[in-house]
């Protein structure tokens, strides 16, 4: 199991109360194959450094979860297949250790 933080933006016509039940929707992929949802951070509409979809605002999420890499792939891959889902990026926080001298 790895740890990975996802970030998505959802298209603005999704309304604000149907934002975590569509992510949750989705997580469950994780979920299934035994991984966790560390957290979910549900940051709201912002507006867009440039236009995507000819949209000029965006709601944005960041869910910290835990999965095997097929998983994330898997979860990765419905979510750009889904129509209310303007962008996705998974990616894999580095380990911020100091080293001792």
């Amino acid at each position: 199991m790895r740890e990975y933080e996802l970030m998505v933006i959802l298209n603005p016509e999704v309304e604000d109360q149907a934002v975590e039940p569509t992510l949750s929707k989705f997580l469950e992929i994780v979920t299934k194959d035994n991984g966790t949802i560390d957290k979910m951070d549900i940051w709201g509409r912002r507006r867009l450094a440039y236009e995507i979809q000819k949209k000029t605002e965006g709601i944005y999420a960041v869910v910290n979860f835990t999965s095997t890499p097929e998983s994330a792939a898997e979860l990765d891959r419905r979510l750009n297949l889904n129509e209310s889902v303007m962008r996705t990026k998974i990616i894999r926080p580095e380990d911020q250790k100091i080293s001792s001298k």
